[in-house]
């Protein structure tokens, strides 16, 4: 483990976090480590990164040790051009880290991509987990699904990678980046909470054709790492005895109450709340209410 610098355009009166940066096998992984306690470990998923948690970090440090990584091809990681970016690769990436810090009863927050690669590490050590705060995501088999499949054919094939090098490229230049940012704003439930300084955060990590790997391998791996989900699903009851809170934002398009419904269904246990006025992104759109609502539950 070794600290850098951070890059120029990152605005660190927003993100005041020291860097450090953990050796994988393949390249240099960037995590956000602090505060002392009980860890918080916040796991994003596509295209965000440890940035999406900033102000639950900035808050919830004061009482926990928060811990943030960015997967290998994402925010200030190394993306490499040859890996697979499979996301049992990224899961294998964060057993390997957070075996190196030693951690121990673990609150563990997830979203989008960030639920089966958080959930993979999860389930191989229930022992380590106290807490689980489920966002909008999923974790079994979507292959008979028509809606993923769709996105995941679209999105993971030759026209996403197409549209994706199309948004960055396109969309981040034309009108000072305002048809970017309203595309990406679809994904919230108030478009006015992305504003242009965090829409550029948001994007500048992907400032080149050869950095966008991982945000077109994650759609087609929606379908195509369906045995590799189905067979972390099936082992989801071993999770059945933590303490569980499900934070849905319910304007998501991406997940959908169809998706929520089938935590409640799996764990009935568990706390629900609602965010009528939210999108995918829950964290970036929700952090003082995650906050309260963690505080509360745990």
């Amino acid at each position: 483990m070794n600290t850098m610098t951070n890059p120029k355009w990152l605005n660190t009166k927003e993100y005041p976090f020291k860097p450090n940066f953990f050796k994988t096998s393949v390249g240099n992984m960037h995590y956000v480590d602090e505060g002392k306690g009980e860890p918080i470990i916040f796991i994003h998923g596509n295209p965000s990164w440890s940035y999406e948690f900033r102000n639950m970090i900035k808050k919830l440090s004061k009482t926990h040790r928060c811990i943030a990584p960015d997967h290998i091809g994402f925010g200030l990681s190394d993306k490499p051009v040859d890996w697979t970016y499979l996301p049992k690769d990224h899961a294998k990436n964060l057993e390997t880290l957070f075996e190196s810090l030693n951690l121990e009863n673990i609150t563990l927050f997830v979203g989008d991509w960030g639920g089966p690669i958080g959930l993979s590490y999860a389930i191989n050590h229930p022992n380590k987990l106290n807490n689980l705060v489920i966002t909008n995501t999923w974790l079994w088999s979507v292959k008979n699904d028509w809606y993923y499949k769709l996105f995941s054919k679209l999105g993971g094939g030759s026209v996403g990678r197409w549209l994706i090098n199309w948004y960055y490229q396109s969309f981040s230049k034309y009108a000072g980046g305002s048809v970017g940012k309203w595309s990406f704003g679809s994904s919230f439930g108030d478009r006015n909470k992305l504003t242009s300084e965090i829409y550029k955060h948001y994007i500048k990590p992907f400032d080149n054709p050869k950095t966008r790997k991982g945000c077109w391998v994650f759609p087609k791996e929606i379908i195509g790492s369906s045995d590799w989900l189905q067979s972390l699903w099936d082992q989801h009851y071993v999770l059945k005895d933590k303490n569980i809170l499900i934070a849905w934002g319910m304007k998501d398009t991406s997940f959908r109450e169809k998706d929520l419904n089938q935590w409640i269904k799996s764990f009935p246990e568990a706390k629900v709340v609602r965010y009528e006025d939210a999108g995918h992104f829950v964290a970036e759109e929700k952090p003082n209410e995650l906050i309260k609502e963690i505080k509360k539950f745990f």
